[in-house]
């Protein structure tokens, strides 16, 4: 995808990237230059570790959108995929 840079140094990001990667206005990036690549990420808000009973739980900040069903699954998935690649690695 092509873009440009605007006099005072600006980027746009298409609708569609910045859709992608959950970028919204006002959210925070980190910029870098790297290897010859300007790389832009976004800088996450921290998760807040609360007690609950006897457990301990991930209290997402406020604002951040819910999880849906299928990212627990897919989550579940890639860690179980990752899983086996690193028992029959060896």
């Amino acid at each position: 995808m092509r873009t440009t840079i605007d006099a005072v140094g600006r980027v746009v990001i298409p609708k569609s990237v910045r859709e992608a990667a959950g970028l919204k206005p006002g959210g925070a990036l980190r910029v870098e230059y790297r290897d010859g690549k300007v790389e832009i990420e976004p800088i996450g808000k921290r998760v807040k570790w609360v007690r609950k009973g006897s457990f301990i739980v991930a209290r997402a900040p406020r604002g951040t959108p819910p999880v849906t069903n299928e990212q627990v699954r897919r989550m579940i998935e890639e860690a179980r995929e990752e899983r086996m690649r690193q028992l029959f690695e060896t």
